[in-house]
């Protein structure tokens, strides 16, 4: 779940006469040392912002902070001293710049410096006195920070509530079996045959049957009633055309027709495509075809021997494409099964323990979803300003019950995993990261530094502690 990080903080609300400002540092940067970044010209003192995102009230909370005026003022001192060590003014040495000019000149600046100095580890003390966790980021609604003057914030943020686990050993949903079965064998070795099959012509002299594959040339007209002098539908045609006698995606009207019928004959026939045809420009129309039969093809499929499996690649023989066939359907059905369980089980945990969850974690988590559809498209070859185009309202609203779902499994994952007191080595660790810059094609220590930087091993960390954890509660089903 998201990581509690104080800063950057959203301002979402302003009162009259008080400053708004956006705390620029995080608690893990901000230190004594660090120099001040300086701008020449000042920065406006008063912004106008849009509120954030709406928050869910079951699981918010609010935190008061006052800073008295003598420590705003040691603060204010100290970093404006640290500006006037440093800045770079035309007319003024380094160092010797009137300290009228630093604070005129930088006031919007050293006033977020000064709250990031005195609220990040107010903040923490405040929520550990609370007990309770934050997630997300915290909204300033009240904000008064002025030189001489004590510092007031007022900030509301959302938290995982308390809520019991009891009896979640108890949860169980049924265990599918794994084993492969010979039907699932036999059609596996069939879609393999099916792979491999080869169009051959029919020599011997007989007319059309289901199965066969009629080797055809055609002309069609649409047929509607357009006014005279209006254009006229563009005339369909082929030649050498294979069309499947019997065949699931055979139009009923050319199955009907191409039954029975020799090489060399003439054949009429109108087809009435359903309005839900595949092929929108003949979808709803009616169509009179002329056709010539020209052969008769058949669709062989190869044996099952040895040559078969050599011709597939790596096997010796058929007996090794039989042992790789079961490994790989076991494998696939097994990630199947489990899946699909592990989905089941989390729905009826969800029910059983019912608990309200955080907005800004849905949000999260449909941001993540879109990501990852957004990916999927651009993988399709799907431009970007096609992406533009898409209604990402729309979208958002339709991942919302998806995202909502996986927030709730994932905070119990959380919990359970404490209940049960499990860890993730450095091994396990090390693992994960391993097949990550395989699979990104990044060398092992410069993914390791991004991930450092950006937060990304205490996620990986995360899933990985969440991932053993739905395993154990797998294992444990009843057979």
């Amino acid at each position: 779940m998201p990581q509690w990080q104080p800063w950057p903080i959203d301002i979402v609300a302003r009162t009259p006469g008080r400053y708004i400002l956006t705390a620029s540092s995080t608690l893990e940067n901000n230190n004594e040392t660090a120099e001040p970044q300086l701008h020449q010209e000042p920065a406006e003192e008063h912004h106008d912002h849009a509120h954030g995102p709406v928050l869910n009230p079951e699981c918010t909370r609010e935190l008061v902070i006052d800073v008295p005026a003598e420590d705003v003022a040691r603060a204010w001192n100290k970093v404006a001293a640290a500006y006037r060590k440093l800045a770079k003014i035309p007319g003024f040495r380094v160092g010797k710049v009137p300290e009228t000019v630093i604070r005129r000149r930088f006031g919007a600046d050293i006033r977020k410096e000064v709250i990031d100095t005195l609220l990040p580890e107010r903040f923490n003390q405040g929520v550990a006195e609370l007990g309770i966790r934050p997630v997300g980021q915290p909204q300033v609604t009240e904000l008064t920070v002025d030189e001489g003057q004590p510092l007031h914030v007022k900030a509301v943020f959302e938290y995982i509530p308390s809520f019991s686990i009891d009896g979640y050993k108890d949860v169980t949903v049924p265990k599918p079996s794994v084993e492969v079965t010979d039907e699932e064998f036999r059609q596996e070795l069939e879609h393999l045959r099916e792979s491999r099959a080869t169009i051959e012509p029919v020599e011997e002299e007989r007319a059309l049957v289901d199965g066969d594959w009629a080797q055809i040339s055609y002309k069609g007209q649409v047929q509607q009633d357009a006014p005279e002098g209006a254009e006229q539908p563009q005339p369909l045609s082929g030649e050498d055309t294979l069309v499947e006698v019997g065949g699931k995606d055979t139009v009923d009207a050319f199955n009907q027709a191409l039954r029975g019928a020799m090489p060399g004959q003439e054949l009429k026939v109108e087809v009435i495509y359903p309005a839900d045809y595949s092929e929108a420009s003949l979808a709803g129309k009616t169509v009179a075809y002329e056709v010539t039969v020209k052969g008769i093809k058949k669709r062989i499929l190869p044996e099952l021997n040895d040559e078969f499996a050599k011709e597939l690649g790596r096997y010796e023989n058929y007996a090794d494409l039989e042992k790789s066939v079961r490994e790989y359907l076991s494998h696939r059905k097994r990630r199947s099964v489990e899946g699909e369980t592990k989905d089941r089980l989390f729905a009826a945990m969800g029910e059983k323990f019912s608990f309200p969850v955080p907005e800004s974690m849905v949000q999260e988590q449909i941001d993540i979803r879109l990501e990852r559809g957004l990916r999927a498209l651009a993988a399709q070859g799907m431009q970007s300003e096609q992406m533009r185009q898409l209604d990402f309202a729309r979208l958002r609203v339709a991942q919302r019950d998806s995202a909502i779902a996986e927030v709730k499994t994932n905070i119990l994952l959380d919990r359970i995993a404490g209940e049960e007191n499990l860890t993730v080595s450095d091994d396990e660790m090390d693992r994960e990261l391993q097949i990550a810059s395989i699979q990104s094609r990044e060398p092992l220590d410069a993914l390791k530094v991004r991930l450092t930087k950006e937060g990304g091993l205490a996620r990986i960390r995360e899933q990985i502690r969440r991932e053993k954890t739905a395993s154990i509660l797998y294992d444990r089903l009843p057979a």
